[in-house]
């Protein structure tokens, strides 16, 4: 047994990462929430904007603090975007409290380089237990769609299905941090959903840099994306009352797709979420943005299959080059189109990055109103949708008790992802973690709705 401190930062993606490897380790691993209890902390970072590069620094020195001065001092293991980013030698010389360094452009040994190195502090230390006959060096099979040791509770979980970028858009430093796309095969995919439903899980959320990109790499006669044969596996699969698709790129979601889509119904949630970045030709083209510039294009073929999908996107203001012209057309453009979920971000100019180095900068001050102003549009519309939901009765899944209010959750209908957009506080009859209530909306706010679920008659 072996008990592991660990915080992941960042995407849902890093923490299916943290998830793989603690469940690939031979040994049986025990959670705990204090570093003095630890045998090994480990920080799963971010680094692919500053804030978050800064806040990674930051909880890995935080960490360094507080098992300085322990009698038994667990080993510390640092992975993720941070060290591909940056490189684990200029790390290792600001940060030599460090024990180990795990790159994500070779995520595929990390289980090997954690039990080896836990394996030396065993022999030169002592103090571990590893359970049953395995060496501490040997990794469990099947790292890459295989055992997950899950922390997301037991209504949803994470499949990433793809690892790396093939796109260059401007402003993103991911394909430098994580290399080129690499499709998880469809089997070692399968096999480890069925395991996540076994263990309760009614909620399988698919997640990638590119998920429509997903099968370009495999064995793939056309040489492009293709998740169908992939959802032919995971539709069907007994226990799944939801499956949700997130970064879906716009050039992805074919009429071919979406028809697909619609004929294969429940447990499939009409819920998309496209990455737009901006809704100018002149701005998207300066980002470099792998697709048709008019996302129009997309929103309307969506809502073709889809009338009634809830649509979500993120959006960079402030780019360099542009105007007061491009901003007014995207805010016309996200007053059109009522999105159920928008994330807007005022532009960082990320070091190394072809966008960096443009002309026309843009004011932080004007990015920042920009950023705010758009963020007010969103809110009215939010509001305007939350408010329509009143009076109907929706299917909640039940996430987790709510931190301060006996009796009360939160939870999530079909139109809410987890962690990134709003929640619907439930409580009634049958409410418990894990559960899938039918639940009356009887207050909306902003972001979030209230709702009771009443025993059925």
């Amino acid at each position: 047994m072996i008990s592991v401190y660990s915080v992941s930062l960042g995407c849902p993606k890093n923490r299916v990462d943290t998830e793989r490897l603690l469940g690939a380790l031979a040994a049986p691993v025990r959670p705990v929430a204090d570093m003095a209890e630890a045998d090994v902390v480990l920080v799963n970072t971010c680094g692919f904007i500053l804030p978050a590069v800064e806040e990674s620094v930051r909880t890995v020195v935080e960490a360094v603090d507080e098992i300085s001065g322990l009698a038994r001092r667990p080993l510390l293991a640092v992975a993720g975007c941070l060290v591909g980013r940056y490189g684990e030698r200029d790390l290792a010389a600001e940060l030599p409290e460090v024990d180990l360094w795990l790159p994500n452009q070779s995520i595929e040994t990390w289980p090997d380089l954690l039990a080896r190195a836990v394996g030396a502090r065993v022999t030169t230390r002592g103090g571990l237990a590893w359970g049953g006959t395995s060496a501490p060096g040997a990794v469990a099979p099947g790292y890459a769609g295989g055992t997950r040791l899950l922390s997301t509770g037991p209504s949803y979980a994470w499949l990433k299905i793809s690892d790396g970028c093939r796109h260059n858009c401007s402003f993103c430093t991911i394909p430098s941090i994580r290399g080129a796309h690499r499709s998880t095969p469809a089997a070692e995919l399968e096999r480890e959903a069925r395991q996540l439903l076994d263990m309760g899980v009614r909620e399988l959320i698919l997640v990638a840099q590119d998920v429509t990109a997903w099968g370009e790499d495999l064995d793939n006669a056309s040489g492009k994306g293709d998740l169908r044969p992939l959802l032919d596996r995971l539709l069907p699969l007994p226990g799944l009352d939801r499956l949700r698709l997130m970064y879906l790129y716009p050039a992805g979601l074919s009429d071919d797709l979406l028809a697909y889509l619609a004929a294969a119904g429940a447990p499939f949630v009409p819920y998309f979420d496209v990455p737009l970045q901006h809704a100018h030709p002149d701005v998207l083209g300066r980002m470099g943005r792998p697709f048709a510039r008019n996302p129009r294009v997309v929103v309307d073929r969506i809502r073709k299959h889809f009338p009634g999908a809830a649509l979500r996107t993120s959006i960079i203001v402030g780019f360099p080059g542009e105007t007061e012209e491009h901003y007014a057309a995207l805010t016309d453009f996200v007053v059109e189109t009522r999105f159920h979920h928008l994330g807007v971000f005022a532009y960082r100019a990320e070091e190394g990055t072809p966008a960096a180095a443009m002309p026309e900068q843009v004011n932080d001050k004007v990015k920042e109103w920009r950023r705010d102003a758009l963020m007010e549009v969103q809110a009215e519309i939010s509001e305007e949708i939350m408010e329509s939901c009143v009076g109907q009765r929706l299917p909640v899944l039940v996430d987790a008790p709510h931190d301060e209010w006996p009796g009360l959750h939160t939870g999530r209908t079909w139109f809410q992802a987890p962690e990134i957009d709003g929640v619907t506080y439930v409580s009634g009859a049958g409410v418990a973690p894990g559960a899938l209530v039918e639940a009356d909306i009887v207050e909306a706010r902003t972001y979030d709705l209230v709702a009771l679920a009443e025993p059925e008659e």
